[in-house]
């Protein structure tokens, strides 16, 4: 009896080094994910982001971009190059918008790539379909239009829109 007393106890001793070793694993863990995922090259998404900016002209999201990049180079074989041919045929006409050289674009895949690269940003999906990858719902640019009109889903009656449901006195209904 006395020996299984003894297995069963801890010093505190060994709880403060167990502590100490959860929290330094915990503390080396917790940025593993940015040394274990790998990173897009920074010369291929600020060639993206370049184009993304003569495509639409609006403040795009980096982090956003960097999510349509990575699907982007899965469903675009030769992606690299056609970014740079689009860009080419922006800077031969001194584009500052998409409307200064989106006509010179040719059909076929340039300008399918064209056409996908606007309807992400402006979606924040890939395609219509059901197995599009979604990018982002709140920065994406449809929403962004109707992002100060658009109520917030809630029911709670202190809610961010404080919906709350009128009820009607039955004392006051009228009488036939």
């Amino acid at each position: 009896m006395n020996q299984i007393s003894k297995k069963m106890t801890m010093s505190r001793r060994s709880l403060l080094l167990g502590g100490i070793t959860l929290l330094g694993s915990y503390v080396a863990l917790s940025s593993l994910p940015s040394w274990a995922v790998p990173q897009e090259d920074a010369a291929l998404q600020a060639q993206f982001m370049r184009l993304s900016n003569l495509l639409v002209n609006h403040r795009l999201d980096p982090a956003v971009g960097a999510r349509i990049l990575a699907v982007a180079t899965q469903e675009h074989t030769g992606l690299p190059a056609m970014m740079s041919q689009l860009i080419g045929i922006a800077e031969a006409r001194k584009a500052v918008v998409v409307e200064d050289f989106f006509g010179d674009i040719p059909e076929g895949p340039l300008q399918t790539l064209a056409h996908w690269i606007i309807f992400c940003w402006y979606t924040g999906s890939s395609s219509a379909k059901r197995d599009a990858r979604v990018f982002t719902y709140e920065q994406a640019l449809t929403y962004q239009t109707t992002a100060d009109v658009v109520a917030i889903p809630s029911y709670g009656l202190s809610g961010p829109n404080r919906w709350s449901q009128v009820t009607v006195a039955l004392a006051d209904m009228p009488r036939f």
